[in-house]
């Protein structure tokens, strides 16, 4: 009984250590992203910044840095963090439902289907709040259509999902790149594929008022339910025996994860690897406990893509685009996932 008890507090400890270090690695985050641009800011004079909107003080900064920070630096701080947040915890609930840490949030064409919607609105001239919408509707649409496909394979949903996902993907790359052949080369076709390659130089605050109601209504349900998420782990006649419908779980699951990353893609672009990298740093730091891992995904996954925003528009003078400063960190996490794994069937 005592041993229980002992190995109880001492989870709990690991549990409080593991979000103050997460939440440690935030706040730095955040603040070197204030701090870092064009107008450098020092942590003291941020924070005096911040303040004087509340509190009596003497402004000895130049006008120019309050700007910076409220109007510049901190809509795009709030975003950054909110879309590296949704789609680390998409990542991870998707690793969930198909038991398999190879696989990410595109994994059921929400990304694909994504790219169309903007590929197409781009190409029609509609102007950039449609195009979000656009992006967003048809990644959902998407997800949609392989979960009414995999509803046909009624003895093996997860396969039917997966294969579903395949051929719906498939079908949309397929006509995002019809739309880019059509496209005019001189104006269009630069844009769609910029938009690709996932940025957030040109946000507007439509895309934080979409992509916050969106991922608040979304990630509320993951984050109260992450203990049942643990439960997708068994199979069928092992859950049934605890009481949980799995399929409604699992349906739920995915439904929140659809609406996390089309939501990020839409305001965003394509930022690949978040889904994929994020989620197996927390386990190799948290351990498994969705309890623990669906809240830690999320703030890791918000310090990463603001430290890696951060880098893309101060690294050079043109900004690189997210996708690929992303897809250097996970290329090669992803290569040393793989050869973990051949070791793992070797021994």
């Amino acid at each position: 009984m005592h041993a229980r008890s002992s190995g109880g507090t001492l989870n709990k400890l690991s549990h409080r250590n593991a979000i103050l270090a997460f939440l440690a690695i935030l706040i730095l985050s955040v603040l070197l992203a204030f701090s870092v641009g064009r107008y450098a800011i020092s942590p003291w004079e941020l924070c005096r910044i911040l303040l004087s909107r509340i509190l009596p003080i003497e402004r000895t900064w130049a006008a120019e840095k309050e700007t910076v920070v409220f109007l510049i630096r901190m809509p795009r701080l709030f975003l950054s963090m909110v879309i590296g947040a949704a789609l680390a915890v998409s990542g991870l609930v998707m690793q969930t439902i198909f038991r398999n840490p190879m696989v990410s949030q595109d994994v059921l064409g929400t990304s694909s289907g994504s790219a169309f919607g903007a590929s197409l609105a781009l190409l029609w001239g509609m102007n950039y709040l449609e195009v979000s919408l656009m992006a967003f509707i048809l990644g959902t649409c998407a997800t949609l259509l392989v979960t009414l496909l995999s509803a046909r394979m009624r003895n093996n949903q997860v396969l039917g999902l997966i294969l579903g996902g395949i051929m719906i993907s498939s079908l949309f790359s397929s006509a995002t790149s019809f739309v880019k052949l059509v496209a005019d080369t001189e104006n269009t076709l630069p844009a769609i594929t910029y938009w690709m390659m996932g940025s957030l130089s040109s946000y507007r605050t439509s895309d934080l008022v979409l992509a916050t109601a969106v991922m608040i209504v979304a990630a509320i349900p993951l984050v109260l339910l992450s203990w049942r998420l643990n439960l997708l782990t068994l199979n069928e006649d092992e859950a049934r025996s605890l009481g949980i419908n799995t399929k409604a779980m699992r349906l739920a699951a995915v439904l929140c994860s659809t609406l996390l990353t089309a939501a990020s893609v839409a305001v965003s672009g394509q930022i690949g690897w978040i889904g994929l990298v994020i989620p197996h740093f927390t386990r190799m730091l948290a351990g498994n406990d969705t309890r623990t891992t669906v809240p830690l995904s999320m703030i890791l996954g918000a310090s990463f893509l603001t430290i890696v925003d951060t880098i893309s528009r101060t690294v050079a003078t043109i900004e690189i685009p997210l996708g690929i400063l992303t897809s250097f960190v996970g290329a090669p996490f992803f290569l040393y996932l793989i050869l973990r794994e051949g070791r793992k069937d070797e021994a």
